[in-house]
């Protein structure tokens, strides 16, 4: 396990030694290859259930091996190790990073309050100029076409579900398959009594032992998972041997047309099982992040892949010489276990299924995070169970969901049969998605001619297609869990997204000019109290009407203003150096500023001591580089608009951007100046480079000019006298007139959700004694 922003981000151009990487590898294992690893388990299971039979013929045992075989070497080799892992976003992977990378080159987001600063990222950039002279069709198709940018957005939340309808069904199936074990050692009478209660049990000391994060018992998920596939691979090494050394004959794709000749419609129903095999392959992209694409290409081709096969052709080979097999249970994976270490393997299989079941665990605590990052879930409490390893993170509300979730498939399925069927439905759909976003991530951000594109589509695409239509001809049995729970969480996150951009613009046209700001005074009975306040509000730019309904109320607002907009750029990442936009709202002598604080969708949001202290180490930094360099400005000239915002530096460990620009200028001494409204942007030189201390110094009085100097005395004397966090409360409902269906998701299901759900001063670690609620009713 690592740190994927210090190890990847603070030096990203700094390539690892070939040790670094093959010890990248070695931890992969464990945080990748763990649901991969153990599809062994149940694949054959699965298969066998009951559209296909075993015969002595062994055209179909030979026929799922030669199925296997190149559907592991066609997708998760050939498709997501060679071609979909070059996808990255800034190092990143998942559907997620896809969309991210899409948004960037296409102007497709519908993400609200875009600037221009935002594309001065260092994290923003883009595989190729931006403007070129023949931009490809698809490109100018997509931008010009509104209701696609809602689509693209919805496959986006398809994909996202599945993964979380996933996160409920492998842990289920992974460790009801492990435990299986023990049905050759008892009746069948007894094992349908134990076998479920310990899967239950197992499940449950998962779940609960989330909030303890995994970065305690970390080190010990890539041994237990090489142990498992060295185990693998030496029982399908010596069932090869002993039983039918010819075996390989089968990975001919001859026996795979054989196959479907013999069964016919049956065989085309058991793909949904053989689909299993590359349960897993998804998490080599969504992991990449906490990796390298070296070390996890490295670990699937010299260890994850040789083992698989070598489990699966051992299986094969012992069951072509072993016919006389009755049940559908005595077919899986234990079968072929010799009696003699019995016992071990199934000690081994079920620590692996635990750690397979762990890492999914962790992706959807991480998918949904993103997700509510872009607007698209709701307000959920996101805990930090490392402090030195970054993305570790632990959501009670989902955990919880998810461990019942589980108990209940374990217990309402019984069999592996029905899992299988939910669980491989989940999986190719989460495939079918990521194909169809790389070959638009191949014509907007490669470059890549659209004919190479299509090609990549037509072909894996046509391979999913297959095996998702005959997981969906499972609808009956088990097949409809997954897409009830990705209909349920789409018809969520759709609504919050959709009410969510309602309210951005009624806040964008219920707001207040800044002459009305300034109009403030003691003529109007005002006040300025001591201390800071600080407006949070989505706008970036203009007075929120959240405000003025403050100020309308209590006729006083705080010495120190400073209207805060925290939200989130269709990056992974935002470097520390590159997190504030601080500016003047107003004259200096109006004490009102401006902070935009910029997050990517794989950020985890600072608590709120850290937050506050950066923040007012940015307004004071913000303070000296404006007298360093502008001199003090006049009212006048500041009356009629907003000054611009300028990008301050507030973390010293942090690489500052790297800007390509004509001027010769050291990217240590550079920020730049963005002006909201227009196009106009202009270079200031400012050091962003290091932090800058607060706390005035005698020693550094004749730098700053008297104005200056002033302000930031006043700055500190508001932080001592204490800071308020002042938030809207917002009521919701549906515009007189409008459709049903408006008024069912807006005044039922988005208030039901905003009164269960966490508020905005949970999500931004506001302590309740500093908490200022405004009431606003939003008629949408």
């Amino acid at each position: 396990m690592m740190d994927p922003e210090l190890g990847r981000h603070l030096n990203p151009q700094k390539k690892d030694s070939w040790k670094a990487i093959l010890l990248l590898a070695y931890q992969s294992l464990g945080v990748v290859y763990g649901d991969l690893s153990i599809s062994p388990l149940y694949v054959y299971k699965s298969t066998f259930a009951e559209d296909i039979t075993h015969s002595e013929t062994n055209e179909e045992i030979f026929g799922v091996l030669s199925f296997v075989f190149w559907t592991l070497t066609l997708v998760p080799l050939f498709k997501y190790v060679f071609i979909v892992l070059r996808a990255d976003d800034n190092g990143e992977g998942g559907t997620f990073a896809l969309y991210s990378s899409i948004c960037r080159h296409a102007k497709v987001s519908l993400l609200p309050n875009k600037q221009i600063a935002d594309e001065e990222l260092s994290t923003y950039k883009l595989e190729s100029p931006p403007e070129t002279k023949n931009r490809p069709r698809v490109k100018i198709w997509l931008e010009r076409h509104k209701n696609l940018h809602t689509a693209l957005l919805v496959v986006v939340m398809l994909g996202t579900c599945m993964v979380i309808g996933d996160g409920v069904l492998t842990p289920a199936i992974s460790v009801f398959s492990a435990v299986s074990g023990l049905e050759l050692a008892m009746s069948k009478h007894h094992h349908e009594y134990a076998v479920v209660p310990i899967t239950c049990f197992i499940l449950i000391c998962l779940f609960a032992l989330q909030h303890y994060g995994t970065h305690r018992i970390g080190f010990l998920f890539a041994p237990i998972i090489l142990t498992w596939l060295l185990c693998i691979s030496a029982l399908g090494f010596y069932n090869i041997v002993h039983w039918n050394p010819h075996v390989y004959q089968a990975l001919s794709p001859y026996y795979m047309f054989k196959f479907l000749k013999k069964t016919k419609k049956g065989g085309w129903m058991s793909l949904g099982g053989i689909l299993l095999c590359m349960t897993g392959s998804e998490a080599m992209f969504a992991d990449l992040g906490h990796f390298s694409y070296t070390a996890i290409q490295i670990a699937f081709t010299s260890l994850v892949y040789p083992a698989l096969i070598l489990a699966y052709m051992g299986q094969a080979a012992y069951l072509s010489k072993h016919h006389k097999i009755y049940t559908s249970y005595q077919i899986g994976f234990y079968v072929s276990v010799p009696e003699s270490v019995r016992w071990p393997v199934l000690g081994i299989a079920i620590l692996a299924s635990v750690v397979g079941s762990q890492a999914i665990i962790s992706g959807t605590f991480s998918i949904i995070n993103q997700s509510q990052s872009l607007g698209c879930f709701p307000r959920v409490k996101v805990v930090h169970t490392s402090e030195k390893i970054h993305g570790q993170i632990y959501i009670p509300e989902i955990n919880w969901m998810l461990m019942i979730l589980c108990i209940a498939v374990a217990v309402g399925f019984r069999n592996t049969k029905h899992m299988g069927n939910a669980s491989g439905l989940a999986v190719i759909t989460v495939m079918l998605v990521t194909t169809c976003l790389t070959s638009l991530v191949m014509i907007l951000c490669w470059q890549k001619p659209p004919l190479l594109a299509l090609a990549f589509l037509l072909f894996f695409g046509s391979i999913e297609v297959l095996y998702f239509s005959a997981s969906l001809i499972k609808f009956l049995e088990g097949a409809w869990l997954p897409i009830l729970l990705a209909l349920f969480l789409m018809a969520v996150m759709f609504v919050w997204h959709y009410t969510t951009i309602k309210k951005y613009e009624f806040d964008m046209h219920n707001k207040v000019s800044l002459e009305w700001l300034l109009a403030l005074g003691e003529n109007l009975g005002i006040v300025r109290v001591p201390g800071i306040g600080l407006v949070f509000t989505d706008l970036i730019s203009g007075i929120p009407a959240n405000f003025s309904r403050f100020v309308t109320n209590l006729p006083a607002f705080h010495h120190i203003l400073v209207f805060v907009c925290v939200k989130s750029v269709p990056v992974p990442f935002v470097p520390p150096a590159e997190r504030y936009l601080v500016g003047r709202v107003g004259p200096p002598n109006h004490r009102s500023y401006r902070c935009i604080v910029r997050y990517g969708y794989r950020d985890v949001h600072q608590d709120v001591d850290s937050f506050e202290s950066q923040l007012i180490a940015s307004l004071s930094d913000f303070i000296r580089s404006e007298a360093s360099y502008d001199g003090p400005r006049s009212s006048k000239s500041m009356d009629g608009h907003e000054d611009g915002l300028t990008v301050i530096g507030s973390n010293a460990l942090a690489c500052p951007p790297r800007y390509d620009f004509e001027e010769n200028i050291q990217p240590a001494s550079v920020s730049i100046e963005f002006h909201c409204e227009g196009n106009a942007m202009e270079l200031l030189p400012a050091s962003i480079g290091k932090k800058v201390r607060f706390f005035l110094e005698d020693g550094h009085s004749s730098e700053l000019d008297k104005h200056a100097r002033e302000e930031l005395e006043e700055l500190c004397e508001a932080r001592q006298a204490g800071t308020a966090f002042i938030l809207g409360h917002s009521h919701v409902r549906a515009r007189p007139g409008s459709s049903i269906m408006k008024k069912v998701a807006i005044d039922l299901v988005y208030n039901f959700l905003g009164r269960n759900c966490r508020g905005p001063d949970v999500a931004l670690r506001v302590p309740p004694a500093s908490l200022l609620e405004v009431g606003m009713v939003y008629v949408l």
